[in-house]
């Protein structure tokens, strides 16, 4: 697709320190988008950093930047909100919210640099941003970011002159993004998928890095998952899985270690949505992950039931009650889920 980055060029081009954010849990988009664009503006000389407001799975640790590691919020709050106060450039990457950052949309919304989206999902706060690239025509962050590094000047259109490093980052998060190809594919998904391995990008050990690299304990948990915690709702043709902080404590739970559950019943022929009700850490909230098949939507379902948004086919959101009272809230959202809804 065409993108003008001329202003986004001057933007970067003046800045001094430029601090890229991604956003609270952390997925492989969100951490290739913004490892990516470090790598980027450190090959042109830049200053940057990232935060992230919580970790990321540790299955993405070796994305980290080793000179430049990135600064997770939680744990060190008064120097991320200094480092956001005292940039030039603002890069936000992968969220459409800023309340998607938690701690940091007020210190975000405060901050006099110029703030820059780049992003595909759903209804952006575009208002919030002083320039923005969004699209939902594309199956990540990273591939949007992808277009647009090409469409930088120092790049022009060459896939050989993107470091490697950004490349394998880029490679990552639309890898993760897609499950590894099975969903929100674009021909421009393939198209990018091709460059990037041309350009040097080894498919075949990012996936191994990325995919097989769990625990014991994280294959375990899956198993009991499947096993102990699956409910299948014919009626409805769905199926749910609950996790609670006490099978995480037994399972030696790690962030990232229930990436990719919610798509296990997707399996299963007559299940058209699928659930994972994840207990937060500290009991304030539960997080909710929603998967389907095409044509079926579960944004609409996220928006109007789960205080959340996303994709057509992955979504989420937060449920504010005791675990135990999920299963009868999310029959009765499915059951007032109009036909209308599901296939808009």
């Amino acid at each position: 697709m065409p993108i003008d980055t001329a202003q986004f060029e001057s933007l970067l081009s003046d800045a001094r320190d430029i601090v890229l954010i991604g956003h609270f849990n952390p997925d492989g988009d969100a951490v290739g988008s913004v490892t990516a664009a470090w790598h980027y503006l450190k090959a042109r000389g830049k200053r940057a950093r990232i935060i992230l407001p919580s970790p990321h799975p540790e299955s993405l640790a070796f994305l980290d930047p080793e000179e430049a590691p990135i600064l997770v919020c939680e744990r060190d709050p008064q120097e991320a909100r200094r480092l956001v106060a005292a940039a030039d450039v603002l890069l936000c990457l992968d969220f459409n919210r800023l309340a998607r950052t938690e701690y940091l949309e007020d210190d975000i919304l405060a901050s006099s640099a110029k703030k820059v989206l780049v992003d595909h999902h759903i209804a952006a706060e575009l208002d919030r941003f002083d320039l923005v690239f969004s699209t939902t025509k594309v199956s990540s962050t990273c591939e949007l970011l992808f277009d647009v590094i090409l469409a930088m000047p120092d790049v022009a259109g060459d896939p050989g002159r993107i470091p490697l490093p950004c490349a394998e980052s880029l490679y990552v998060g639309m890898m993760t993004d897609t499950n590894n190809f099975s969903n929100s594919v674009f021909p421009g998904t393939f198209e990018m998928a091709s460059k990037l391995i041309a350009r040097g990008v080894d498919k075949d050990g990012l996936q191994d890095k990325v995919l097989n690299c769990y625990s014991e304990s994280r294959t375990r948990l899956m198993g009991h998952m499947i096993q102990d915690k699956m409910v299948v709702l014919p009626q409805y043709g769905a199926a749910y899985m609950l996790l609670s902080n006490r099978e995480k404590d037994l399972y030696d739970f790690k962030p990232g270690d229930s990436e990719g559950f919610v798509n296990l019943p997707l399996a299963i022929r007559d299940v058209q949505v699928s659930a994972l009700f994840t207990e937060n850490f500290d009991g304030r909230y539960i997080r909710v992950s929603l998967r389907s098949k095409s044509p079926v939507n579960v944004n609409s379902l996220a928006v109007r039931f789960f205080n959340g948004g996303g994709h057509r086919n992955a979504s989420g959101g937060r449920l504010y009650m005791p675990l135990e009272e999920v299963p009868a809230c999310f029959e009765k959202a499915l059951a007032a889920w109009t036909d209308e809804e599901k296939f808009s």
